[in-house]
């Protein structure tokens, strides 16, 4: 008898080799084999006849081999196969196929599916069908009689389920299909539950075992639509699996926090009258309500634990500036960690800026200062001299020692990656050992103890992360789903759509002409090029030869400057002071500028191959204008050939300056795992489970993890929960800091 845990190997027809073969497409177990699913489904119990055929649908079709052929072309061979029911006879072609000679024999049984076409003479014909013999079902030899009428009730007369192969020769679907099917037959009939059974019933889940066998072995009544869109029963059950586990974990971490002992901190007439003198202006409804949210959780006895979300130019740092405001008034320290030096020293430039007149001490703390004057502004920190910290990863990595932290600012979180923010919220170990003085690291858990309380239980500094990226709703709620949620989503007044438009390259001199009527008008210009130097490979134009070109040819009377991430430090700041004083009038970038930069005089952003950018940061680029009173523009410049992909992206930044339908947009195109442009965001490798399509599911888990831990009162045991934590621990708690969870 078969247990989840048991591994492949034991799995009648694996054995040891074939194992190792599974193991490197992380098939360990057979839990992970009978997770390994279908991607798509074929009616063989009611195939399409080749009569029934219609140009422009896709089809499964069941036939008999007649003949096949390889024959050359001047630029390609082609493979060749006439299948036929009857007088009835579908063409089909494969493209550098010669792999397949040899393959077909007359009389032979074939499913095929793919997409009918008609060719040139109004005969249908399927191009790079996918298909399977059927009559040669004794692929391995040696099976008995038995075996062979087991595997041809598994292809025919049926739906049938298709597995993605490995590349590993008798790895095929159909092999994939009898040792999945065995492992269900001699799976142990009574498979532990760990949903908690007040949400089984109130959602009519399936057991597992039951939607294990349908999802890869679905009864004849099942909807094929259904089956095609992951929206059967079976589908749902081992879909809310993986979602209600995350939420689960997500929502104990929640609860977990409020536990801690953190920082009650006042709110009084001077903190209030404090915020009130740095505001450049007045504030939006928003920023107004962000603000109180804010505040509100700084006063509670437990750590803050805060998501800013909102879009390019929304204020995010006037008011991460205001809840500073209030630890520094209340006796405290504050650390501000952002990803890069460039955007470090924006922040730290505009801290001192609205911060220093009203006599708070702002220090700047990065990698690439010299090792004396880190010394010095390390012994400022440890003393509390230094009553704003702002700097790079280096404050986590560093030997940095806060008398007294109560805040922790992390700006574009999502650069740092979970694990990161794990470490900056828990880093375990001070003095020798974490850098922290009497704390537990930059916002690790601090021994400080708040001015109103009198207990010596160490207290935790409340965090507050931001970030730009629009980030949408469903992907909020695993990436940063044990964070509380505030979103600014009004923009300040002064602040006007940026108007964009799409242009192809022929129009370039159109363009330029436009860049120097808005530099004639007192305005500046970014324009932003993909790579910093040429590659033949590639073929895209590169920051330094076009700067060269722009400020020799283009433009030789205007003053054009060059910023890009190979450049030292030093040169870097110095380039974005003489652009901020208007020195410089165009600068030729890389995306080195998509966060942080702010030049309100910056009217006009010119990006070059902009069809070759990913959407996210397309519109994190076109921030960094539209900041001023004046009328912005954003011109995306594409070559004559634009994949469909690519002109979906130009046409959303053209259609829409909301960050957040962007964000929508830029999920469904690359997936979560790729949504910031690195694979290393933070979001759990699901199995089942797919983010985009599965938005209402993951809602609906989330609803039902906090009912599940809402407390005695819920109507739930202890026992349940506890199955559910340990079921939970496995895979999930090591990919996504859950191990400590409970």
């Amino acid at each position: 008898m078969l247990e989840l845990s048991t591994p492949v190997q034991y799995v009648k027809g694996i054995g040891p080799r074939l194992a190792e073969i599974l193991r490197a497409k992380g098939l360990e177990t057979v839990d992970d084999l009978l997770h390994y699913l279908p991607f798509r489904y074929e009616d063989r119990l009611n195939p399409r006849s080749v009569a029934e055929l219609r140009a422009g649908e896709m089809a499964t079709v069941v036939a008999e081999v007649r003949n096949s052929g390889l024959f050359k072309t001047r630029r390609m061979p082609i493979f060749q196969l006439t299948v036929g029911q009857g007088r009835n006879r579908l063409k089909c072609l494969w493209f550098n196929a010669t792999y397949l000679q040899g393959k077909f024999q007359p009389g032979q049984m074939i499913a095929l599916y793919g997409k009918v076409e008609e060719d040139r003479d109004g005969q249908l014909q399927i191009i790079q069908p996918q298909f399977e013999v059927l009559g040669d079902i004794n692929e391995e030899g040696g099976a008995d009689e038995a075996e062979k009428k087991t595997a041809a009730s598994l292809e025919i007369g049926r739906i049938v389920p298709i597995y993605e192969s490995t590349g590993q020769g008798k790895l095929t679907p159909r092999w994939f299909r009898r040792i999945i099917r065995s492992a269900l037959e001699n799976l142990n009939p009574d498979l532990p539950d760990a949903i908690p059974a007040a949400v089984r019933a109130h959602l009519s889940l399936l057991s597992p075992r039951e939607a294990l066998w349908r999802v890869h072995w679905p009864e004849a009544g099942e909807s094929f639509g259904d089956l095609q869109s992951s929206r059967t029963a079976a589908h749902i059950r081992l879909i809310f699996d993986e979602l209600f586990f995350i939420e689960l974990g997500l929502e104990l971490k929640r609860r977990e926090q409020k536990a801690q002992t953190g920082i009650a901190f006042q709110i009084n007439d001077a903190a209030r009258q404090a915020i009130k003198k740095i505001l450049p202006f007045h504030p939006t409804a928003a920023q107004k309500r962000v603000l109180k949210e804010i505040a509100t959780d700084m006063q509670t006895p437990y750590p803050m634990r805060r998501l800013l979300q909102g879009d390019v130019g929304s204020g995010k740092t006037i008011v991460a500036f205001e809840a500073a405001i209030i630890a520094i008034e209340n006796g405290y320290q504050v650390a501000f960690m952002a990803p890069t030096e460039i955007l470090a020293q924006q922040h730290y430039f505009s801290a001192r800026r609205i911060l220093e007149k009203a006599g708070y001490r702002i220090v700047l703390l990065t990698g690439s200062l010299e090792q004396d004057r880190k010394r010095d502004i390390r012994r400022h920190i440890a003393q509390g001299n230094a009553q704003l910290v702002i700097g790079t990863h280096a404050l986590i990595q560093d030997r940095v020692e806060f008398e007294k932290l109560g805040l922790v600012i992390v700006d574009e979180q999502h650069r740092f990656g979970v694990m990161q923010r794990l470490k900056l919220m828990r880093k375990e170990g001070g003095g020798e050992q974490g850098g922290v003085r009497s704390a537990r690291a930059v916002s690790g858990q601090s021994q400080t103890v708040s001015p109103q309380s009198s207990s010596t239980q160490s207290a935790e500094p409340d965090v507050l992360v931001m970030t730009a990226t629009p980030i949408p709703r469903t992907l909020a709620l695993t990436l940063y789903g044990d964070l509380d949620l505030s979103v600014l989503d009004e923009l300040p007044p002064g602040r006007t759509p940026v108007i964009t438009r799409a242009l192809p390259d022929e129009r370039a001199a159109e363009v330029w002409d436009f860049v120097r009527r808005e530099v004639a008008a007192k305005h500046q210009v970014y324009v932003v090029y993909p790579v910093i130097e040429e590659n033949e490979e590639r073929e895209l134009k590169a920051a330094e030869q076009m700067y060269r070109q722009l400020r020799e040819k283009i433009f030789p009377s205007l003053h054009v400057g060059l910023l890009h991430g190979r450049l030292d430090p030093d040169a870097k700041e110095r380039i974005m002071r003489e652009f901020q004083r208007g020195e410089i009038e165009i600068l030729v970038a890389t995306t080195v500028i998509e966060v942080g930069v702010d030049v309100p005089n910056a009217t006009v952003m010119v990006i070059e191959h902009a069809d070759r950018f990913g959407l996210a940061q397309l519109h994190q680029l076109r921030g960094r204008i539209g900041r001023g009173a004046a009328k912005s523009f954003c011109v995306l410049m594409h070559g004559g050939k634009v994949s469909e992909e690519g002109q979906r992206r130009l046409d959303a930044m053209v259609r829409t300056n909301d960050g957040f339908q962007i964000a929508e947009l830029d999920l469904e195109l690359r997936g979560p795992g790729d949504f910031f442009g690195t694979k290393q965001a933070g979001i759990p490798s699901f199995r089942v489970a797919n983010l985009i399509r599965d938005r209402e599911l993951l809602e609906a888990a989330k609803h039902e993890a906090a009912f599940v831990v809402a407390g005695p009162n819920a109507e739930i045991s202890r026992e349940e929960v506890a199955r559910a934590l340990k079921a939970m621990r496995g895979r999930w708690a090591s990919s996504y800091g859950l191990a400590e969870v409970g």
